[in-house]
Formats: C-alpha cells, sequence, structure tokens
C-alpha cells in the first residue's frame, strides 16, 4: 500500500496508508483529519477538500479537468500546485506523495 504524507493545517505531518483506489480526500478523512471537510462528499463541487500537491507527483496524477478548474476558481487562495483532493485517486504510484492542505477560504 502507498504511503502518503499530509500536512495538516497546523502543519504536523501525518504519513499514512492509503488504499489503491480511493480518493486522497477519503485517506484524509478516514485518518481522523478534520482540516479536510469535503461538503459535497467528493463530487468536485465545493471546494473544502482543497490541498496542495507536492510538484514532483504532478506527472503522475491524472491531469485537471474543467469542473475541478472552475471549482478551483472559485477559491480564494489557490496556487499553482493546488487539486481538490476528491478528484485524485491513489495508485501504487503515488507512493511518497506529500499533500498540503490548503487554507481556509
Amino acid at each position: 500500500m502507498p504511503l502518503i504524507s499530509i500536512v495538516d493545517a497546523a502543519g504536523a505531518e501525518h504519513v499514512v496508508q492509503a488504499t489503491p483506489g480511493l480518493s486522497v480526500m477519503r485517506v484524509i478523512r478516514d485518518n481522523g483529519l478534520d482540516d479536510v471537510i469535503g461538503l459535497c462528499g467528493g463530487n468536485c463541487a465545493c471546494g473544502t477538500c482543497h490541498v496542495l500537491i507536492d510538484p514532483a507527483f504532478a506527472d503522475r496524477i491524472a491531469p485537471m479537468d474543467d469542473d475541478e478548474a472552475d471549482v478551483l476558481d472559485m477559491t480564494e487562495c489557490r496556487q499553482p500546485d493546488s487539486r481538490l483532493s476528491c478528484q485524485i485517486t491513489v495508485t501504487d504510484a503515488l507512493d511518497g506523495l506529500r499533500v498540503t492542505i490548503a487554507a481556509d477560504d
């Protein structure tokens, strides 16, 4: 199982096992980190699962689609490495991925 490092809102780092096929949002929430709300339940509609990904992994994650880009455009703290964690599916290629939970808008 891949290991993913999650940096929470307080700056603490948590290394967790991630089940392939789950979204990164679900992995974060299943590991008790409450900083990701996921109000829309992972339907790419709210932006409350906004994370910043390690740029070294950008080519290992499926490209952002127009819906995800539109949701991120509504956030005030979008950065070049912004993604919605509900739209990132865990694969073995993501072993070692580091995500930082984005600041609240």
